[in-house]
């Protein structure tokens, strides 16, 4: 799943911003909770990476349970 998103820039006289509105289907797809931390990785000039502080368990796919013969 990917998104496009715009970065925004706010500048308060001596103080600068950039924020960025994550999409809530991406959220709803990692089961974002509210208050959860997040933490930015510069990888280049062109790649962030964003990591759960915390990472939830990944869900494993459902074992198949052989029936006797």
């Amino acid at each position: 799943m990917s998104a496009i998103v715009r970065i925004q820039k706010v500048d308060r006289g001596h103080t600068r911003s950039f924020y960025l509105n994550f999409p809530a289907a991406l959220a709803d797809g990692m089961q974002v909770k509210k208050g959860e931390q997040f933490e930015w990785i510069l990888e280049d000039k062109n790649t962030v990476w964003l990591r759960r502080v915390v990472p939830k368990p990944l869900r494993s796919a459902p074992k198949k349970s052989v029936q006797p013969l």
